[in-house]
């Protein structure tokens, strides 16, 4: 797909997910407690929108891209192990933060990125956009993203075939 044909594609991909109704989960920014003592607020996120996750990239139903940042899931966290690590406490508070600020087990992505025309992580090569890979690695678009939705829409067969 050259350059110029990305917003059509990316609309036309979002008519296909609403049509295959492949799940979306939420985007959010994270709101840390705020205050002191008995008057400090709850950690929580503030939602903003949904979006289809499609591998390193969210898709949002205006076909807005981001790069994909951090994600938790909204669940009660379990009892704390006796042995508690500073990310382990940082997991179980954005859990907590998750499940009093969206419906239990559904996912919430932040710290995402939009993607802004043709930057990290798109590029381009021989004419084409292509979306950059962990190990320096790229991919055509249109392909990554055909594949990433057959996914979402439950083909996983077809998806690799």
């Amino acid at each position: 797909m050259n350059p110029a044909d990305l917003p059509d594609h990316l609309h036309a991909l979002v008519s296909e997910l609403r049509s295959s109704s492949a799940p979306q989960e939420w985007l959010a920014t994270y709101a840390p407690s705020r205050g002191v003592g008995p008057f400090a607020t709850a950690d929580k996120f503030r939602t903003v929108g949904r979006a289809w996750r499609l591998g390193a990239l969210l898709l949002d139903a205006t076909g807005a891209l981001y790069a994909t940042g951090e994600v938790t899931r909204a669940i009660e966290p379990g009892r704390a192990a006796v042995n508690r690590s500073a990310e382990g406490e940082r997991r179980r508070s954005l859990r907590m933060a998750a499940s009093r600020s969206v419906p239990r087990g559904d996912v919430i992505n932040f710290g995402y990125t939009p993607i802004e025309g043709i930057s990290a992580p798109l590029g381009i090569e021989d004419g084409r956009v292509v979306i950059q890979l962990a190990g320096g690695a790229s991919a055509d678009l249109q392909t990554y993203l055909a594949d990433r939705a057959k996914l979402l829409e439950g083909g996983a067969d077809e998806a690799f075939a």
